[in-house]
């Protein structure tokens, strides 16, 4: 069972996990650090501990401990209980949703252990803002992706506002780092999927006919702005894009992932 520990003092030195959370720069370097994620509000909180990753320990107000209290159970990890004032102080806003939780990170499994079994697939290319991977996570999971594979440079699906924008989806679905950026795509291929860019290149085609007749299926996406790079283009097997009403040409990454998502999802079923 967790131990309560009331803190009233916002510089306590047991706090650090939870200091400046609005400073990314200085979250990242942290958490890389020390090997830790924070999750934010009841939810997610749940999710992660479900999710078996080990707590540090949690921060909350008093009026969040009974709903919490199953999960205060499974734990020896102490609990911080605070004012919202002084959780404000410590972490440098407003926590509406009441509950914090540090957890520590595992270590990223290896691609082939998070393709086992994959029928589809998302793979992001430098998405580097935390609320699109978080919503890209959150749609993969509601629309049958089995795992999620990250460029180097993606950001982080542990952030903390990722885990919040996924609502937990990040401990659902499998994902890991790409170790290889250059021989990502082909890597996939040899593997038996059939990777769809999501372009604007001349080369595309509605996403419902590039999915089409594919069994396994990799759906590729880039950065918000530039999209995909050239070779990750070029070595794609498919081009797709989403046919768009006049004056737009192209959704929000995360909004086209979802709607790819279903369309896959939907393809395969007819199958």
């Amino acid at each position: 069972m967790s131990r309560l520990v009331e803190v009233t003092d916002p510089v306590d030195p047991r706090l650090a996990d939870y200091r400046d959370l609005r400073d990314v720069q200085l979250r990242r370097h942290l958490e890389v650090e020390h090997g830790l994620f924070l999750a934010e509000g009841a939810k997610v909180v749940r999710r992660a501990v479900e999710a078996g990753h080990p707590v540090r320990s949690f921060l909350m107000a008093r009026r969040w401990l009974e709903g919490l209290a199953d999960v205060l159970d499974r734990t020896e990890a102490p609990c911080f209980v605070v004012s919202e004032e002084l959780a404000e102080q410590v972490t440098g806003f407003h926590v509406h949703r009441g509950a914090l939780a540090s957890l520590e990170r595992r270590p990223l499994p290896s691609v082939d252990e998070v393709l086992a079994g994959a029928r589809t697939v998302l793979v992001l290319e430098d998405v580097v803002d935390h609320t699109n991977v978080g919503a890209m996570f959150r749609s993969g999971a509601g629309l049958g992706v089995d795992a999620v594979l990250l460029a180097p440079r993606c950001a982080d699906p542990l952030y903390r506002r990722s885990v919040k924008v996924s609502m937990g989806a990040v401990f659902a679905l499998p994902w890991t780092r790409l170790p290889d950026w250059s021989d990502a795509l082909p890597g996939l291929s040899r593997r038996g999927f059939t990777t769809v860019a999501l372009t604007l290149a001349d080369r595309a085609r509605p996403i419902e006919d590039a999915v089409a007749g594919c069994d396994r299926v990799a759906l590729v996406m880039g950065g918000e702005g530039h999209g995909l790079s050239p070779r990750w283009t070029d070595a794609a097997d498919r081009h797709a894009m989403i046919p768009m009403s006049a004056g737009i040409d192209s959704l929000n990454v995360a909004a086209a992932s979802a709607v790819a998502c279903y369309v896959v999802r939907n393809r395969q079923a007819t199958r």
